[in-house]
C-alpha cells in the first residue's frame, strides 16, 4: 500500500498538468479496473490512444517517474510521523469534497487528527482578514450554532474571520477543520498549539499541496476552492468586492450552491449587499435566514458599485462559450457587451475550472463542457 502511495503523490504533484487531466486519468483507471501503479508502466500508445494524453503531458509523466522513489521515502516519513495519505479513490476521502469539485477535486489530501470529521456535516465561515467587530461577533455567533449542532467548522487559518471561525468552535467545544495554505509538514508550530485538540480528535489538520511547500500568496489563493469545496453550508461574515471571498462567493453561486451572506447594517463598508444582489441568501446576526431586498438607496452606499454589470455578462460569456471557440474580441462583438478587450482576456483566464485557455495569437477561448470526457465518471459525479 505504501508503495501505491508513493505513486499517487508522483501524480498528484506532476508539474503543469491540470487537475482535471489528473483526475480524468483516474477516472478511465476506475472505469477500466487498473491500479495507479499499472498507469505509470504503461506504454507511451496506451498513454495516447486510451487516456488522451498529449505529447507535452506524456514527457512531465516521464519526468515524473523519476521522482517515484523519493516519494515512497517521503510518504514512509509522513506515515512514520502519524500523517495520513489520502488519494482521492480512498474510502476515508472527504465525500463533499468530491461532490462540490468533482473532476477538479485534489487526488491526494495530506491530513493530521480525526478523520471522520471528513465525513461530518461542515460549515465554512469566511470573510476579509480586517473584518470589523460586528463580522466577528456574527462568525462567533454562527461557530457557537453549529457547535451545538454538531457540524464540523472549515477553518482556511487566515487572520480575522477564519481564525475567529476555529477559535470559537474550540471554545464552544466543537470539531474544526484547517485547511492549510502550505505544505502539512511546515506546520510546526500549529501542530504544537493544538496538540491538544488534535489528539482528542477535535481537530483535523488538512492540506492538498506538496507536504514540504512553504506558504505563498499562490497557495493561499489556491487554498480557498477546498475550503469552500469541504463544507455543505458557506456564511459570509464581510466580503469585499475582489480578492478570494468574493471570487469564492460568485463561483460559488454560478455553480448553484447556497450561500447564506450577512445582512450588513447601514452604512458598512463591504459588498455583502452585492453578493445578496446576486442571489446569495441574507441572514441575520444570528445566521437566520432573513427576508430582505436590496433598495436602491443601500445599492448606492456599496464600495464596488462599479462591478454590478459583472453577473449579467458573465452568464451570457459562459453560455457563448459553451457553443464553440472565441477570441475575446469575438467574444465583446457577438454578445454587445461594453467590456475591454484586456478585462474580457483577464477574466477568462481567471475561470480555470470553467475555461480552456487555447494558446495562439490572438488567444481563443472555449467552455470546458465541450472537451472530450471518460465515459464512466461515477468516481467524481456523486450525488
Amino acid at each position: 500500500m505504501n508503495e501505491e502511495l508513493a505513486y499517487w503523490v508522483t501524480l498528484a504533484h506532476l508539474p503543469r498538468i491540470k487537475t482535471r487531466i489528473k483526475n480524468e486519468i483516474v477516472a478511465r483507471l476506475f472505469e477500466n479496473k487498473k491500479s495507479i501503479v499499472e498507469f505509470f508502466n504503461f506504454t507511451v500508445d496506451v498513454w495516447e490512444n486510451q487516456y488522451n494524453l498529449s505529447d507535452s503531458d506524456i514527457s512531465i509523466i516521464k519526468s515524473g517517474i523519476d521522482e517515484i522513489p523519493n516519494n515512497s521515502f517521503l510518504v514512509e516519513s509522513l506515515l512514520e510521523q502519524g500523517y495520513n495519505v489520502l488519494p482521492v479513490t480512498s474510502q476515508e476521502y472527504s465525500p463533499i469534497l468530491k461532490k462540490n469539485l468533482k473532476y477538479n477535486a485534489p487526488p491526494v489530501l495530506y491530513t493530521k487528527g480525526n478523520l471522520q470529521l471528513l465525513k461530518e456535516d461542515s460549515i465554512a465561515i469566511v470573510g476579509s482578514r480586517k473584518a470589523n467587530e460586528t463580522s466577528l461577533l456574527f462568525t462567533d455567533n454562527v461557530s457557537k450554532k453549529a457547535s451545538e449542532n454538531y457540524k464540523v467548522v472549515v477553518s482556511g487559518f487566515a487572520k480575522g474571520v477564519d481564525k475567529q471561525a476555529l477559535d470559537s468552535a474550540l471554545k464552544y467545544k466543537g470539531h474544526s477543520i484547517i485547511v492549510l495554505p502550505q505544505g502539512i509538514t511546515t506546520f510546526k508550530s500549529g501542530f504544537k498549539k493544538y496538540y491538544k485538540q488534535i489528539i482528542n480528535g477535535d481537530v483535523l489538520v488538512l492540506s492538498t499541496f506538496h507536504p514540504k511547500a512553504s506558504w505563498s500568496v499562490q497557495l493561499a489563493m489556491g487554498r480557498n476552492p477546498i475550503i469552500y469545496g469541504l463544507a455543505k453550508e458557506i456564511y459570509v461574515a464581510e466580503s469585499g468586492d475582489k480578492g478570494g471571498t468574493w471570487s469564492g462567493v460568485i463561483d460559488g453561486l454560478y455553480k448553484k450552491r447556497t450561500i447564506f451572506v450577512r445582512k450588513p447594517e447601514f452604512n458598512e463598508k463591504n459588498a455583502n449587499l452585492m453578493l445578496i444582489q446576486k442571489g446569495a441568501e441574507p441572514v441575520d446576526f444570528e445566521g437566520n435566514i432573513v427576508e430582505y431586498k436590496v433598495t436602491s438607496e443601500e445599492t448606492q452606499n456599496i464600495v464596488a458599485e462599479q462591478n454590478l454589470d459583472y453577473n449579467g455578462s458573465e452568464n451570457k460569456i459562459i453560455d457563448l462559450l459553451k457553443k464553440g471557440v472565441y477570441t475575446s474580441r469575438e467574444v465583446i462583438e457577438i454578445l454587445k457587451i461594453n467590456w475591454t478587450t484586456r478585462k474580457t482576456t483577464n477574466y477568462l483566464k481567471t475561470k480555470k475550472d470553467d475555461i480552456i485557455t487555447i494558446k495562439g495569437n490572438p488567444l481563443k477561448f472555449t467552455h470546458i463542457s465541450r472537451k472530450a470526457k471518460p465515459k464512466q465518471q461515477s468516481l467524481f459525479d456523486l450525488k
